[in-house]
């Protein structure tokens, strides 16, 4: 978790203050849920409510001594409390405060990026309307295809996050779970009552079978969940790089007055934000092996995932958190040019139609492969001899016997592509 990529809202979740307050409010709920039951006095709860805190610099030094982070929180808060402090953290075990503070940050931070998803739908709902009805060429392997709009293009994209919204919806949901149930899980020495009081006032569900620590598949789903929604965004960069390159130019990041796009070379606009959205998905996607690894725990519990869990779960959460943001910018920035789409698509002279002509000759009569190989004499010679696909068309006496002057000439209308546009929009958008 670097600074440049860290934005204030989501690194707070992972700062050592918020980290011990929430372990704090999970010892201090424990022992009012423990005053209920009986096991401590109830007089000693308001005290611990009251005097509660503790010093982050106290606890380094604590835990340099005795090597053991949350006794050393238990000692600091101790010294802040008095002689009720014994009555802390009665029945309970370490992964009991750490899994369920774990918990509780993986959803706030599940929170901030169900914000930023939204925010990234919202702008591209904005300019898929703008460019709905926006021509350019669709393109499979990176040739020219047929026909699509602008429009159509971040719709799909849209749909794919809408998605994404679902699922990490979802592995939130699945997240929010709490421990409560000391050593091993059996509630030896814990009443399952605790467990259910301090999930309830954390915003959290008690772990059916917690073992001694909340099991990791429920981990790994949302990590996992990061990743796919980090190769989502990769795809729209991906998408913007290419159009943004010199031979294409049907669209670019915005370019602000002032900046510079190259050390060496002044005339550079360079597409760097999503060249940085493309990077962050590299290492978003790859925390999720860590987290699919951390599922096979020994017995009841290990550590080994612990280690792990304190570099991807603040690393993962900052760097999709800043992305999202940083990809909402760019698309709601992002500069269009319909004018080179229209040139773009009328590059090939015609080729884009072939389609249309190939079915064409099939409805009348002629059998597929032949259609087939009358189309693609024809598209070659624009291939290899920069000829115009439709005077081609027109001029083979085979292709205009079969279907006409009027037929062929129909064949290259832009309509016929864009007919159903309103039809995906009402799917993806609704009425």
């Amino acid at each position: 978790m670097i600074e440049r990529y860290s934005r204030p809202e989501m690194a707070h979740i992972w700062a050592a203050e918020n980290r011990f307050r929430i372990w704090l409010e999970i010892e201090t709920l424990a022992c009012e849920a423990q005053a209920e039951l009986g096991v401590i006095p109830k007089e000693v709860v308001p005290v611990i409510r009251a005097k509660g805190d503790f010093d982050i610099a106290r606890i380094d030094i604590i835990e340099a001594e005795v090597k053991h982070d949350v006794i050393a929180f238990l000692t600091s808060v101790s010294e802040h409390v008095g002689p009720e402090a014994r009555f802390i953290h009665q029945g309970m075990t370490s992964s009991d405060v750490l899994d369920t503070c774990l918990s509780v940050q993986l959803v706030q931070a599940a929170d901030e990026l169900l914000t930023d998803l939204d925010m990234v739908l919202e702008s591209l709902k904005a300019r898929a309307f703008e460019h709905k009805d926006t021509v350019c060429i669709g393109r499979s392997h990176g040739i020219h295809a047929e026909p699509v709009t602008f429009g159509l293009v971040l719709a799909s994209f849209y749909a794919e996050m809408g998605r994404n919204r679902v699922r990490l919806a979802a592995a939130r949901e699945n997240i929010a779970t709490g421990a409560i149930s000391g050593a091993v899980g059996t509630f030896a020495n814990i009443d399952p009552y605790v467990e259910e009081y301090v999930c309830a006032k954390m915003g959290l569900k008690p772990e059916p079978v917690s073992t001694q620590v909340i099991p990791r598949d429920r981990h790994a789903e949302l990590f996992c969940t990061m990743a796919i929604i980090a190769s989502s965004m990769e795809r729209i960069a991906i998408e913007i790089r290419h159009l943004q390159r010199t031979e294409v130019l049907e669209a670019e990041e915005f370019f602000s007055k002032g900046q510079k796009g190259s050390s060496a070379m002044p005339h550079k606009r360079n597409p760097i934000l999503s060249e940085n959205l493309t990077g962050q998905a590299r290492y978003i996607r790859s925390l999720c092996i860590p987290a699919l690894e951390n599922v096979a725990l020994w017995h009841e519990r290990d550590i080994s995932h612990s280690s792990v869990e304190r570099y991807i779960a603040p690393d993962a959460t900052v760097a999709l958190d800043f992305s999202l943001r940083r990809l909402s910018g760019l698309i709601k920035n992002l500069v269009v040019y319909p004018e080179t789409m229209s040139k773009n698509l009328n590059q090939m002279k015609g080729l884009v139609f072939s389609q249309k002509i190939l079915l064409d000759l099939t409805q009348a009569g002629v059998s597929r492969e032949d259609s087939y190989r009358l189309v693609q004499r024809n598209a070659m010679k624009v291939w290899e001899q920069g000829a115009d696909f439709q005077t081609e068309l027109l001029a083979d006496q085979e292709v205009a016997g079969a279907l006409g002057e009027a037929k062929i000439r129909e064949a290259f209308d832009l309509n016929y592509h864009l007919k159903h546009v309103n039809t995906i929009f009402k799917r993806v958008f609704g009425e």
